[in-house]
């Protein structure tokens, strides 16, 4: 029997709670996050142990390493494993969480957001200006851009999605109801905006159409494909 296992996450920003608990209930069985994987958590076979776990959000130079995870470790919390700005760690039942009023619930969407903010807003702004040269452009060139669209929008429509989740989680923190049922209605407006664009905003080429077919196929299919790869890879590996 495998002494490792993969088990995939949710994404945190979607389910980070549904993700602590699953993680929880898998130490019970004996298997122990050991680091984190690509969308998702390596497990370790051991002793059955309750385990809480919890997520923080944050960038921690070097220097400041070792008095970042002291601080955690001195509140009842180990250090399991670190990927980028997100450190994940674990405690036994009654700990005092990490998160214990809402100004940290507020920082930790914060910090959570910072880094993938900018980073969307960029590639999401490349990607409306190539839509504007698909009608300033003719022939190989128009294709050419029209297809760097496609492709750079199978990152940014996720990527905004992600987003978009992190600061409905921070407004719903903050108690701001106002935007948090805006966000909850923006699927049913991009749906509506989009059959708008395809019913009455299309040349004779039908180039928008295209465009927005081939985007909105590519930003659902490559991620179910990868989860579904993934997923699959690590069960025959097991």
């Amino acid at each position: 029997m495998s002494k490792t296992k993969y088990v995939m996450s949710g994404g945190l920003a979607f389910s980070e709670n549904k993700d602590m608990e699953k993680l929880r209930k898998l130490s019970l069985k004996g298997w122990h996050v050991r680091d984190f994987k690509f969308m998702g958590y390596t497990l370790e076979k051991g002793e059955s142990a309750d385990y809480i776990y919890s997520v923080d959000y944050r960038t921690v130079n070097e220097e400041d390493a070792e008095e970042y995870f002291d601080f955690f470790t001195s509140s009842g919390w180990t250090h399991v494993t670190s990927q980028g700005n997100i450190h994940l760690f674990r405690a036994l039942p009654g700990t005092k969480p990490i998160y214990s009023d809402r100004e940290t619930v507020v920082e930790k969407h914060d910090n959570l957001g910072s880094s993938l903010k900018w980073f969307t807003i960029s590639i999401v702004t490349i990607i409306l200006l190539l839509c504007l040269g698909t009608f300033i452009s003719t022939g190989a060139l128009q294709t050419t851009i029209t297809y760097i669209a496609v492709i750079l929008s199978v990152i940014a429509i996720p990527a905004t999605w992600t987003v978009l989740t992190i600061y409905k989680n921070k407004w719903k923190a903050e108690g701001r109801i106002g935007l948090v049922r805006f966000m909850k209605s923006l699927p049913a407006l991009f749906l509506i905006l989009g059959f708008t664009i395809i019913l009455f905003i299309t040349d004779d080429s039908g180039s928008i159409v295209g465009i927005l077919t081939s985007m909105l196929i590519g930003a659902v299919a490559l991620p179910l494909a990868i989860w579904c790869f993934m997923s699959l890879y690590y069960k025959w590996k097991a």
